[in-house]
C-alpha cells in the first residue's frame, strides 16, 4: 500500500540515488564531464523506465540541468528541441487529427472490412489490414484508439448471432490482440512507428545523411506485409482459430455503419485530398528535387504543408443545419460558415505534443553524450566483447532490442542506445545502419506486456485480454518478430540501404 501511495517519489529517488552514486563512485574513472552527463542519463532512464514522472517531463530535464551543470549553454540545449524530425511528426500530427476529426478513419476502416468478408477470420484480416494501413501514416496510438469502439461494437454483433461451433473468446481475444500488433507492425514508413523517426533523425544529427520518405518505403514495406501475413497466420491459424462462419447480422452491421456516415462529405474529401498529395509528395520528393533546384522538399517540410493547410482550407460545412430557425435566418451566417476550416487549433488539444518534447529531450541527452566522447567510449567496450560475425550481431541487437522494449518506453529506448549502437558498429568496422535499423524495428514490435507499447496497453484495458494470454501471445510473435526481422536485415537491407 505504501509503495502503490508513493510510488512516482520512489522512483525518483531510485534515479537519483543511482546517478549519485555513480557520479562520486566514478567506476570507469572518466573525466569529470563525462561522468556528470552519464549520471544525468542514468537518471533521466531510471525515471524513463521507472515512470516517475511523465516522460516528456523527464526529456525537458536537460533544458534546466545541463546549464547549471555547465555542460550547455540553453540555447545549444534547446536547438534539440526545435529539431527538423520534431516537426515532420508534427504534421503528422495536424493531419491525423484532421481524418479522426471528420471520420475518415472510420470509413476507410469499414470499407475495407465490408470487402474482405464477415467471417471470423476475414474480419480478423480486414482489421488487421486497415489498422496497419492507418497506423503507416498515422500514430500507432491514434490508430489502436481508432479502431478500438469499432471492434468493440463488431465483437457484441457477432457474440449475438454467431454459429455454435464458433469460439467467440478466441476470436474476441485475437481481434483486439490484432489492432495492436498491427499498429505496432507497420514499420513501412518514417511516421509509422516513433522508433522510425527517432533513429532516422539521429542519423541525420550523427552522420549527416537523410534516409529519405520514398527509400525507407521501398526497403521496408515488404517486411511489413511478410510482418502482417505473419501475424494473421499465427493468430488465427497456429494459437487461436475461431471456426466462426459467415455472419449475415455482422455483413449488415458493417453496412449498417457504412450507411450512417453517407456519402463522402465535402470536408472528407478535402482532408483525403491534402493527404493523398503530402503522400505523393513524400514519394515524388527525391524526383521533384532532381528535376528543378528552386524549391528543395524535405519530409518536415512536406508535412507541415500539408499540416498547416488543413488550417486554411475551409471545411465546407454548413454550421446552420445545426442552429435554430431564429439563428439560421441571421444575415451574417455565411461569414460564419466561412471561417469553419478543416482543422481549428481548438483541435490540437488532443495532440500528443509530449511525444515531441520526448523527441527533443532524447536529442539533448544523446548530443550531450557524444560531445562528452561517451558514445565512442561505450561502443569500443562493447564491441571488444563482440563478434564480427554480422548475422550474430544483428540477431543479438534485434533480440535485446525486442525484450528491453517490454518494459522501457521504445523511443526513449531508441534515443538512449541509437548512438551506442552506431559506435559499436563503427568499432567493427560494420555499416551502422546494419545493426541500427534492426534495432530501431525490434523496439516498435514489443507484444507480450502492456506497457510494452501505447497501444499493447489500449487493447489490455479493453477487459477483453488477461495479462497471461498476452504474455504467452506476445512471446510467440517476439521470437517470431525477430527471426523476420534478423533474416531481412541480414539478406536484403544491406544492399537496399546503406550509409557507404
Amino acid at each position: 500500500m505504501i509503495y502503490q501511495r508513493y510510488k512516482k517519489e520512489i522512483a525518483m529517488l531510485i534515479g537519483l540515488v543511482i546517478a549519485l552514486l555513480f557520479y562520486f563512485f566514478n567506476p570507469f574513472s572518466l573525466a569529470p564531464k563525462s561522468v556528470t552527463v552519464l549520471s544525468i542519463a542514468f537518471a533521466m532512464i531510471s525515471w524513463w523506465v521507472l515512470e516517475a514522472a511523465p516522460l516528456a517531463v523527464v526529456a525537458l530535464v536537460p533544458i534546466v540541468v545541463f546549464p547549471l551543470l555547465g555542460i550547455a549553454t540553453v540555447k545549444e540545449v534547446t536547438k534539440s528541441y526545435s529539431d527538423s524530425t520534431i516537426f515532420l511528426f508534427m504534421g503528422g500530427f495536424f493531419i491525423a487529427l484532421a481524418i479522426e476529426k471528420w471520420n475518415l478513419h472510420k470509413r476507410i476502416a469499414l470499407g475495407i472490412i465490408n470487402i474482405t468478408g464477415t467471417n471470423g477470420d476475414r474480419i480478423i484480416l480486414g482489421f488487421i489490414l486497415a489498422t496497419c494501413f492507418l497506423s503507416l501514416w498515422l500514430s500507432n496510438t491514434a490508430t489502436t484508439m481508432m479502431m478500438l469502439p469499432i471492434a468493440g461494437s463488431v465483437i457484441h454483433v457477432i457474440n449475438k448471432h454467431h454459429n455454435k461451433e464458433g469460439n467467440i473468446k478466441n476470436f474476441s481475444l485475437v481481434l483486439m490482440l490484432s489492432i495492436a500488433y498491427a499498429s505496432n507492425f507497420a514499420l513501412g514508413t518514417i511516421i509509422g512507428t516513433p522508433p522510425n523517426v527517432a533513429y532516422v533523425a539521429h542519423i541525420s544529427e550523427r552522420f549527416n545523411y537523410t534516409i529519405g520518405f520514398t527509400n525507407w518505403m521501398l526497403v521496408f514495406m515488404p517486411l511489413t506485409i511478410v510482418m502482417i501475413l505473419g501475424l494473421y497466420w499465427v493468430m488465427v491459424k497456429w494459437l487461436y482459430p475461431n471456426k466462426i462462419s459467415h455472419s449475415v447480422e455482422g455483413k449488415a452491421f458493417i453496412q449498417e455503419e457504412l450507411a450512417k456516415l453517407g456519402k463522402i462529405s465535402l470536408s472528407e474529401k478535402r482532408v483525403l485530398i491534402i493527404f493523398g498529395i503530402t503522400v505523393f509528395l513524400w514519394i515524388a520528393k527525391d524526383l521533384i528535387n532532381g528535376i528543378q533546384k528552386v524549391m528543395v522538399l524535405d519530409d518536415a517540410i512536406i508535412a507541415m504543408a500539408g499540416g498547416l493547410t488543413l488550417f486554411i482550407v475551409s471545411s465546407g460545412t454548413k454550421l446552420n443545419k445545426d442552429l435554430t430557425n431564429e439563428q439560421a435566418e441571421e444575415p451574417n451566417i455565411k461569414e460564419v460558415e466561412n471561417h469553419n476550416r478543416l482543422l481549428e487549433w481548438e483541435d490540437t488539444n488532443k495532440m500528443a505534443w509530449g511525444i515531441l518534447l520526448m523527441f527533443g529531450g532524447g536529442i539533448a541527452l544523446a548530443k550531450a553524450l557524444e560531445d562528452a566522447k561517451l558514445l565512442q567510449q561505450l561502443g569500443t567496450y562493447i564491441a571488444s566483447f563482440s563478434s564480427t560475425n554480422l548475422l550474430l550481431m544483428i540477431l543479438v541487437v534485434t533480440t535485446l532490442s525486442v525484450f528491453l522494449s517490454e518494459v522501457m518506453s521504445n523511443v526513449a529506448q531508441v534515443i538512449v542506445l541509437a548512438p551506442v549502437i552506431s559506435s559499436v558498429a563503427i568499432a567493427l568496422n560494420m555499416d551502422p545502419l546494419s545493426l541500427g535499423i534492426p534495432m530501431t524495428l525490434g523496439a516498435s514490435v514489443a507484444s507480450m506486456l502492456p506497457m510494452g507499447t501505447p497501444p499493447n496497453a489500449i487493447v489490455f484495458a479493453s477487459g477483453y485480454v488477461k495479462i497471461k494470454d498476452m504474455i504467452k501471445t506476445g512471446f510467440v510473435l517476439n521470437i517470431i518478430c525477430i527471426i523476420i526481422i534478423t533474416l531481412f536485415c541480414w539478406l536484403l537491407q544491406p544492399y537496399l540501404i546503406n550509409l557507404h
